[in-house]
């Protein structure tokens, strides 16, 4: 089929892989730019030492890394020796079964190693040194300048034009949608622009006025001389590549010496404006000197670990410039500010193929249907994290970081606090322990609430699982059970929907049924067009043509703003900043309400899923009967302004009923106990809301909405389930992402875990094959180096006739 006018920038391995991969879907008008010659423009591909480890602890980034894989090999452009990561330390030994259980739950083959199986499979280790190790046999080496090489000529004889030696100097817009590409010789007419630019994406995405929060920083690669022990060695490599994350370390062979890549080193960032231009670099323009300095460490480890390099020296080294972001995730997708302008940035050789399909999925069929993105897409920022200091600061300690042992739990250290809510001086009189979610700070427990641990038989967890935990947090459940308590809720996104077209668009963007009376809150998903989850969402309507939804982030705006009409009848603002909320929430949470307020908030004059606008006290609120942990109780919002009076107002009403601050360790065993899903964890676009065990959200019989075809499809075969198991062993609380075995198989993963302090059991819920989501059915979770049973349980473990809830 014929497509539109693509014009493809960059042409390195991202954008030579793009090409390929629209041209393969048929798209016929692609043109690719670079300001190099090719196949080896200068840009971080031209120089990457092509070292590919598969596993990640986000199941999208090794699915993209596997798809890579696959095709590279297919194409002869990777050389599959294996990869091993060894341990030095008992922490690493530890953290390379954590990687197993990643790797294995993604569908890797991949084994642990004792000392001798480390050292049979790399014989240059030295084995007093090495504790484990960790193998995955399709890890490699990506040729990256042949897969740039071979993935164009493929796509030339698709008809794709490839222009080298093209500097691209601006991107030409008209009525807010791309038009053309200005390079130095002549325009190139485009209707879509793909910026594959890598290190230069900043440069690049600013013509067409889109912010990307991504920093070039150096990284050390150093070349030995000939290393004896490598004498006559006529394969480029034999033995597997290899990281020594302990030491920041990873190497290669070439022939008979070694590469060696370092991360060690002090952070150095360089300005995307300050890359020289392609004629004025020694080497190319992603290559910068070598500073033997920062890499003396290095050096001395690397002969330490690997002592047949004892007998080598360092013949050559370079500090390549690689893409860094704040999150270490991929930037994909289209521009919020030009229609027709799309990125695919940060993107290493690792995954650059399932990048590229991915792309080309979402470009010529609207939708990715072979990958989850929502963590790759550019539009995932707030605004903060959009500030060049923010960008910066976060780029920098990510590359310190990119080797170490992170907590799933583990806050930045950096740039806090960023936001918080009004009640943040009131949390820090209650001694609160604060993680952080989008640069809002969250108190996970309070050191106010100790005493109401003593005496209480609080199990711990395991080492791991406890790393953020305090007895306090099963106290603070217990107590919110059997009282009342505040629970902030200001970091959940807000957006005011409103307009004559208002009742109309949300009802044909979500599944739930909107068109209903001033006062009505309904729980309703938005799908994609493939009926995947996009998110889950609240939809309280304040008046007939204004709503509030509760969203999940900054993606939901975007995606909403996507599909308003452009008639103007819809506005959409995001009114997060500017509000705060508190659940108040517990049995004795209309016992502190009533005296606070002269409106009905009785069970009959507000009954659950119902919103209303009240005074609580002096303060103005909007006042939703939700509940995220399963209790009686309501979501309290007003403006910024009032929230710390709002905050004090509820403290005194509820010391007569012993009010408690609860936090987020707490509200995420509650909402388990609850079965209460969350976007994100435990469901993604991915999967459908009948998998989910979300099809009550759906109403079929309403009139069209996004996704709805696609769902009538989905629905007759559901292969595979989100399922609720329970634990009886306390210190088997997992943290998320493990495999889980039906016999030796690995069958599904987990999603979200945390102890249930009401019904005394650790929960976890995992996707699993419909055949093993069955009450009753034994199944066990790879935890570090243990097996633990878990048993299929019916859900909602608490609390399943809904009494609480409708008190």
């Amino acid at each position: 089929m014929a497509g539109p006018r693509v014009v493809v920038i960059g042409a390195g391995v991202v954008g030579a892989a793009l090409a390929e991969e629209l041209s393969a879907r048929g798209w016929d008008d692609v043109t690719v730019v670079d300001q190099g010659a090719l196949p080896k423009p200068g840009g971080s591909s031209s120089h990457a030492p092509g070292l590919v480890f598969q596993t990640n602890p986000s199941k999208t980034m090794a699915e993209l890394a596997r798809y890579t894989v696959e095709k590279l090999t297919r194409l002869d452009c990777f050389l599959q020796v294996g990869g091993l990561e060894v341990a030095t330390t008992p922490e690493r030994l530890t953290e390379l079964h954590r990687r197993h259980g990643w790797a294995t739950a993604c569908g890797l083959d991949a084994r642990l190693l004792t000392t001798d199986e480390t050292v049979a499979l790399h014989s240059m280790l030295d084995p007093d040194r090495v504790l484990g190790g960790f193998h995955v046999p399709t890890d490699g080496i990506a040729k990256a300048v042949r897969a740039v090489e071979v993935q164009l000529a493929i796509a030339r004889e698709r008809g794709v034009r490839v222009l080298d030696r093209h500097e691209v100097l601006d991107i030409r817009t008209s009525g807010g949608r791309v038009t053309a590409v200005v390079t130095d010789k002549g325009d190139i007419p485009a209707d879509i622009v793909v910026c594959c630019a890598g290190i230069w994406g900043p440069k690049v995405a600013a013509m067409a006025g889109t912010p990307l929060p991504l920093t070039p920083l150096a990284h050390q690669l150093a070349w030995t001389g000939p290393v004896p022990a490598l004498r006559g060695q006529t394969a480029e490599a034999v033995r597997p590549i290899l990281r020594h994350q302990d030491a920041d370390l990873y190497y290669r062979e070439r022939y008979d010496r070694l590469a060696v890549g370092y991360y060690g080193h002090r952070p150095m960032p360089v300005r995307p404006e300050d890359i020289l231009p392609v004629g004025d670099a020694e080497v190319m323009p992603s290559v910068t000197p070598f500073t033997p300095a920062d890499f003396a460490d290095a050096w001395k480890e690397t002969r330490a670990l690997l002592p047949a390099t004892r007998d080598a020296e360092i013949a050559e080294g370079i500090n390549g410039l690689f893409s860094f972001t704040t999150d270490n995730m991929p930037l994909l997708g289209p521009s919020p500010e030009v229609e027709g302008f799309w990125v695919a940035e940060a993107v290493w050789v690792t995954h650059s193929a399932g990048v590229a399909r991915a792309m080309a999925e979402w470009l010529v069929d609207g939708h990715c249907a072979s990958f989850d993105l929502h963590e790759c897409d550019v539009n995932r920022f707030e605004p903060h994290q959009l500030a060049p200091e923010y960008v910066l600061t976060r780029d920098c300690q990510n590359f310190v970081e990119v080797y170490d042992i992170i907590h799933p739990l583990q806050p930045p250290e950096n740039l806090r606090p960023l936001r918080v809510s009004p009640f943040h001086v009131r949390q820090r009189e209650l001694d609160a322990r604060f993680l952080e979610a989008s640069g809002w700070e969250r108190p996970q427990w309070y050191g106010a609430n100790a005493g109401l641990a003593e005496g209480l038989d609080v199990p711990a967890p395991g080492d791991w699982a406890a790393r953020y935990w305090s007895p306090i947090v099963g106290a603070e459940a217990l107590a919110s059970r059997e009282g009342v308590a505040l629970y902030d809720m200001t970091a959940l996104k807000r957006l005011e929907v409103s307009g004559p077209g208002a009742e109309a668009f949300l009802g044909r963007m979500s599944t739930g049924d909107v068109a209903r009376p001033v006062g009505s809150v309904t729980y309703c998903l938005l799908l994609d067009a493939d009926g995947g989850i996009r998110s889950d969402i609240t939809v309280a309507r304040l008046g007939r043509e204004l709503f509030q939804v509760g969203a999940n982030g900054n993606l939901d705006l975007d995606w909403l703003a996507r599909h308003r009409p452009r008639d103007g009848s819809v506005t959409i603002r995001d009114i997060t900043p500017g509000t705060c909320c508190v659940g108040v929430w517990g049995p004795r949470a209309r016992d502190v309400l009533a005296p606070l307020t002269r409106d009905d908030f009785s069970a009959e004059g507000f009954r659950y899923f119902r919103a209303k606008r009240a005074y609580i006290g002096a303060v103005p609120v909007t006042a939703l009967r939700l509940s995220y942990i399963g209790e009686l109780g309501w979501e309290l919002y007003t403006t910024a302004d009032m929230g710390l009076k709002l905050w004090d107002t509820l403290w005194e009403a509820g010391r007569p009923y012993g009010i408690i601050a609860g936090g987020r360790g707490a509200f995420t065993s509650l909402r388990l106990e609850k079965g209460y899903r969350a976007f994100g964890t435990d469901m993604t676009y991915e999967h459908d809301p009948f998998e989910a065990g979300l099809g009550f959200a759906v109403k079929m019989d309403k009139g069209d909405f996004l996704g709805k075809s696609a769902l009538e499809e989905r629905r007759a075969s559901v292969g595979r389930r989100l399922t609720c198991l329970t634990i009886d062993d306390p210190t088997g609380v997992v943290m998320g992402k493990e495999p889980v075995f039906d016999g030796d198989a690995c069958a599904g993963y987990v999603t979200s875990a945390a102890y249930g302090y009401t019904i005394g059991k650790a929960i976890a819920y995992a996707w699993l094959p419909a055949r093993l989501a069955v009450p009753g059915q034994t199944v066990h979770i790879g935890y570090f180096d243990r097996r633990v049973p878990a048993v299929v349980a019916e859900e909602p473990l608490f609390d399943p006739a809904m009494k609480r809830l409708r008190a």
